[in-house]
């Protein structure tokens, strides 16, 4: 889900002030925000509205932007514009916003004259308008940088990336069937307060309505699913034809709930399904295939680790469902796995996934067929959202690297050992004392400045261990 480029819009900002002075000096700096634009087409799609001179053509822009469904605003100062005439707009923008503190040539010559200073006076309008956003408590990020360089690029990419993760997550609804694991108490919150401040609400979805949803599918829904299993897994032969089907339409079933529902992200907690009574087995290797869609999922009625592996997937791609299971202190790493769900995107790419018959105790039902694999060895991080109570949350990061570790022939769920930069040791004293939960999301890659620019802009407290 996070294959397409971010939708930011460009808000350039002048005056009129300077039109007899310089004639042709709007057109000339519209030419300036749209060689910006053009020079952002790898990381971002980039509407250019028309310069704003006043209040109207602010207002005019960004209510555009927005109608348009974009992920961000870039706020870039054509030249000096006096702050009061955005501050409102800018106030209570819906969508994330960047100040650019760019100017269009990038060096001062002794060939300069009052023209050339005009055009590139954006920094005090920079200066105007970043004050009055601090004033009115607007979250924002800067970009300070040549506009044609490499780093402009990357620094902007990053925030085009977190601005559509936020954007799509203060839209989110987690799906929990039934309820929430009973004593968990890491992944307990304010619901009401988690809406109000960071945007994601919960909906509830009885499993009756998943037992519905089964029954009324189409056979041949079910055969197209398992014949496109057949093609990508190495499917274990002990799995019976019921129980591949069966698992199918617990699948498809879910599917069509979150898309009726409009729900991004889910959880399922296996005494939920287990208790009611109709279901033959928990859900396991539906969870992976679901998260390998691009949904966010988390077991045990979790919603914040559901809400963060879903953010995660729009963020930096491919977010994996994990938990620490044990440390390892002679490769100084941690043991990641979890009960049976985990995105096979983030497999090794030198091994089969493969779909298991695999005994489960837990839930007290029949076996659940499982993806069974390896996570993929190089650059990795975890992401985990906690509750501080009332509006107050907090990510904790770790930045690291999966190991290419030896194989767990009795594991039969998807693993592999990370290795955290600040080793074991460092890691998990840093993530006790600052209340990291038990459930987190995993991306392959180094992506500890993304998440940062994510909080920065939804509000979070954001700390790396």
């Amino acid at each position: 889900m996070s294959e397409r480029l971010p939708s930011i819009g460009i808000l350039g900002i002048m005056q009129p002030l300077y039109d007899d002075m310089i004639p042709g000096i709007t057109d000339r700096q519209a030419g300036y925000a749209r060689a910006v634009a053009e020079s952002l087409a790898e990381v971002a799609d980039c509407v250019v509205a028309d310069p704003v001179r006043g209040r109207a053509d602010a207002e005019r822009a960004m209510r555009a932007f927005e109608n348009d469904d974009l992920d961000g605003v870039l706020v870039v100062m054509l030249t000096y514009g006096p702050s009061l005439r955005v501050t409102r707009v800018l106030h209570e923008a819906r969508l994330p916003l960047c100040l650019a503190n760019i100017q269009p040539d990038p060096v001062v010559t002794p060939e300069w004259d009052m023209a050339d200073m005009t055009y590139n006076q954006g920094i005090h309008g920079a200066q105007d308008t970043a004050n009055a956003m601090v004033r009115a408590g607007r979250a924002f990020t800067v970009v300070t940088e040549e506009w044609p360089s490499e780093a402009f690029r990357e620094r902007v990419g990053r925030w085009a990336r977190a601005a559509r993760a936020v954007t799509a997550w203060k839209r989110l609804r987690v799906g929990i069937f039934g309820y929430a694991m009973n004593g968990m108490g890491d992944a307990r919150f304010d619901e009401t307060a988690w809406a109000r401040k960071l945007g994601p609400e919960v909906e509830v979805i009885a499993p009756g309505a998943l037992h519905r949803a089964m029954g009324e599918l189409p056979e041949s829904a079910v055969a197209e699913l398992m014949a496109e299993e057949d093609a990508r897994f190495a499917v274990d032969e002990r799995l019976s034809k019921e129980e591949r089907e069966d698992h199918a339409r617990m699948q498809l079933a879910i599917e069509h709930l979150l898309t009726e529902r409009d729900c991004g992200a889910y959880s399922t907690h296996f005494d939920a399904i287990g208790e009611d009574g109709r279901f033959a087995r928990l859900p396991m290797a539906a969870a992976s295939s679901l998260m390998a869609k691009g949904y966010g999922f988390a077991g045990e009625g979790d919603a914040l680790a559901a809400s963060i592996v879903y953010a995660g997937h729009r963020l930096a791609g491919d977010g994996h469902f994990t938990e620490m299971y044990a440390m390892d202190f002679p490769t100084d790493s941690i043991l990641m796995s979890h009960m049976g769900e985990g995105n096979w995107k983030v497999a090794r790419a030198d091994e089969p996934v493969r779909l298991i018959k695999r005994p489960l105790g837990i839930g007290g039902l029949d076996d659940p067929p499982t993806l069974l694999f390896r996570i993929q060895p190089g650059p990795a991080t975890l992401a985990s959202l906690v509750a501080l109570g009332g509006e107050r949350f907090r990510l904790v990061v770790a930045e690291g690297e999966v190991l290419d570790s030896q194989e767990l022939p009795a594991l039969e769920m998807p693993y592999g050992q990370f290795r955290p930069d600040s080793g074991i040791r460092g890691c998990m004293d840093a993530w006790l004392r600052a209340g990291g939960t038990h459930h987190m999301v995993m991306n392959l890659g180094r992506t500890a400045a993304d998440w940062a620019v994510f909080c920065e802009l939804a509000g979070i407290e954001y700390v790396r261990v």
